[in-house]
């Protein structure tokens, strides 16, 4: 999964505890606003509207699943409040792409996550163990941008983390992990492969062909 939306996921378990009686009081979404007092580079990227994100999320699922999932929005700044797009009903939980406005987002990388991985993620923001009391599945089709293998809790690439860009891809975790011990965590050989093998986060990365306008492929950083 990209370092970059691991960093704003903490706020998820507030904004799905906010009753849907507050959200039919909250006004229309608004289009995202850029923050102030940023790096140059970050201030050009253009505002996104709700519409175009919530397209955006949905194009990391099958539209079997995104249809009818909740799209959440992350916050317009580090450490601000995640904010409810649209309601679903099938208890998966959408995201589109990562702000632009944060340091090194770039490219594309939507995600959608079933019960089971909004649960671990929660755990991975808390650094406690998750509970994953059945097979858990999380869809990026179209790829991400980033992030390290051997530490869950890398924000960017150095000489020994095992920097690994995926292209599309679907994850599954597992709840016994130790069905994870016999699978190859390098994602070279081309099929799936364990990330963050040996830690309560690990999980199996499954490769998958690109999606429409997903281009990228599985780029391992060369050792």
């Amino acid at each position: 999964m990209t370092r970059r939306a691991w960093l704003y996921l903490a706020g998820l378990s507030v904004c799905l505890a906010l009753p849907r009686a507050l959200d039919a009081q909250q006004p229309a979404p608004q289009p995202a606003q850029q923050p102030v007092a940023r790096p140059a580079a970050s201030r050009t990227a253009p505002a996104r509207t709700a519409t175009q994100k919530i397209q955006d999320a949905m194009s990391a699922a099958p539209a079997s699943i995104a249809e009818q999932a909740t799209i959440i929005d992350w916050p317009m700044a580090e450490g601000g409040s995640m904010r409810e797009l649209r309601a679903g009903t099938n208890g998966w939980v959408c995201h589109p792409t990562t702000p632009q406005t944060f340091a090194g987002a770039s490219g594309r990388d939507p995600m959608c996550l079933d019960p089971e991985w909004q649960q671990l993620v929660k755990a991975w923001a808390s650094r406690s163990t998750p509970t994953v009391r059945k097979l858990g599945v999380a869809y990026m089709l179209q790829g991400d941008a980033g992030v390290s293998n051997t530490d869950p809790f890398a924000t960017q690439k150095t000489a020994d983390n095992d920097w690994v860009v995926s292209g599309p891809h679907v994850m599954l975790a597992l709840p016994d992990r130790s069905l994870l011990d016999s699978l190859p965590s390098d994602p070279r050989g081309g099929g799936p492969f364990v990330m963050w093998k040996g830690t309560p986060y690990a999980h199996l990365m499954v490769p998958l062909p690109a999606a429409p306008g997903a281009a990228r492929v599985m780029r391992p950083t060369p050792k």
